[in-house]
């Protein structure tokens, strides 16, 4: 008697704003027109010095090449991995959701603006201005989706529970 199998499990929805998805488009290209050309000739300027076994360049070109490959290899499988979501397309709401600018006031009175965002937007490069950027995954995150301006949410921390104010949810 065959038993049957299961159906795979679908595959874990990745969010990312347009404009994350159009920066690391931007960084595949690069690697793949401008960087992965420039090594590849190098290394063949190298190889044609003679021995490879003893030569340096040679060397450093070609490991220079696996980790441009890995790199393009790693950032295919993101970008056909990637929900686009394009916050200024998106219904205007006064409840925050993926791509939504939320100015937040935590107990002690300080005001915040965070962006949330996907877990592949959060290096430095990409914040704008004084707009902190948060993955949707993290506990912050997390803990804003779907509320509104005037609402308090507590969000669990190792260090402690804080209570937090949405202030104001824009649309940008």
């Amino acid at each position: 008697m065959a038993s049957a199998k299961a159906p795979p499990a679908p595959a874990k929805k990745v969010y990312i704003t347009k404009a994350g998805f159009d920066r690391l488009r931007a960084i595949f290209h690069d690697l793949l027109t401008v960087q992965r050309p420039r090594v590849t000739h190098e290394v063949q300027v190298a190889a044609a010095h003679g021995d490879r076994s003893e030569n340096y360049e040679y060397k450093l070109g070609k490991r220079k090449l696996r980790e441009i490959d890995s790199k393009l290899h790693r950032l295919q499988k993101k970008i056909e991995s990637f929900e686009v979501v394009d916050p200024a397309t998106r219904p205007k709401t006064d409840r925050a959701f993926f791509g939504a600018t939320v100015t937040i006031e935590d107990e002690d009175g300080k005001t915040q603006t965070v962006q949330i965002v996907g877990p592949d937007e959060l290096d430095s490069e990409l914040e704008v201005g004084r707009v902190k950027r948060i993955s949707y995954e993290a506990p912050l995150g997390r803990a804003l989706l779907g509320k509104q301006e005037g609402d308090t949410v507590t969000v669990k921390r190792p260090v402690g529970d804080l209570e937090i104010e949405l202030v104001k949810v824009q649309w940008k």
